[in-house]
């Protein structure tokens, strides 16, 4: 962030370490993030594959097939995603390496994700098309694996997310506060990696707020001068000029990856030791789950 670069990486985190675990990969190999619509791939190796985060109505070779779980792929089999159920971001992982090929791709900043905003990173920078090829190699197929019913990650669109202060929380005054988090916000469809962008009774400002711009985490909210709010994301700006009225907390932001066009939210105020303690929890509970080894 220092150099302008923004965090980047998987929108839910927490779907994405959940996959690779079923492939039997570190948590933090690469995975294919699937938005929205969903693609059709042809296999030319067997391999493990797993799907977690967003339900999508999944085949292989035209049957059926389920989240969290692993699944054995042969050559030539076609996975097809059809309608999207719930949630809006699946993540696919794959059991091989991407660095071994001659078409390899190779990290940039210590990192494989792909910055669409600004076109590098990743597969040549940009999104899959129709006719692309990935190339993979040592494809092993490990023991398959299933995410228990404890584990398994829900999306019902209408969510609590909890927040604590911000920078510039306390230049908001109590009627402004009260609005912000006495009501329902709806999802908006120009949401995107950079940004939530919110719907809700606008905050109003007897006179702007000004401030000096200064750095912006994933999950700060900010309230530009239309009183509406937007959620920072993994590929938001680095430096913003809009006051933020509070800061989503860590354990929450991978909700930030399945929100879609016309979910609804409520904000929540706790404070930084709750924050903290709630964080802490369910590293515990997700450091139980990856321990695990069925």
């Amino acid at each position: 962030m220092h150099n302008g670069i923004s965090q980047s990486g998987a929108m839910d985190p927490i779907a994405m370490q959940m996959s690779n675990w079923l492939v039997s990969k570190a948590l933090d190999a690469p995975v294919i993030e699937i938005t929205l619509i969903g693609p059709i791939i042809q296999f030319k190796s067997a391999m493990s594959i797993a799907i977690c985060g967003a339900q999508f109505e999944c085949f292989l070779n035209d049957k059926l097939i389920a989240n969290d779980e692993t699944i054995q792929v042969k050559a030539d089999d076609i996975l097809s995603f059809k309608k999207l159920r719930t949630g809006i971001r699946a993540y696919l992982a794959f059991s091989g390496d991407l660095t071994n090929e001659k078409n390899a791709v190779k990290p940039i900043l210590n990192s494989f994700s792909t910055h669409l905003t600004a076109n590098f990173g990743g597969y040549h920078g940009r999104s899959f098309k129709e006719n692309d090829q990935l190339d993979i190699s040592q494809c092993e197929q490990p023991l398959s694996r299933t995410v228990s019913k404890k584990f398994k990650l829900y999306y019902i669109g209408n969510y609590l997310l909890r927040c604590v202060p911000s920078v510039e929380s306390s230049s908001f005054d109590e009627k402004q506060l009260n609005t912000f988090y006495s009501q329902s916000f709806i999802v908006t469809a120009d949401s995107n990696r950079m940004g939530i962008r919110l719907f809700a009774k606008p905050i109003e400002f007897e006179k702007p707020l000004q401030i000096i711009s200064s750095g912006l985490t994933q999950g700060s909210i900010q309230i530009p001068p239309s009183g509406q709010a937007i959620i920072s994301s993994v590929d938001g700006q680095t430096i913003g000029g809009y006051p933020r009225i509070a800061n989503v907390i860590s354990a929450d932001l991978p909700i930030l990856g399945q929100l879609k066009a016309k979910d609804k939210i409520r904000f929540m105020l706790i404070d930084k030791i709750q924050a903290a303690a709630i964080f802490t929890e369910k590293q515990l509970n997700f450091e139980l789950f990856f321990q695990n080894k069925q």
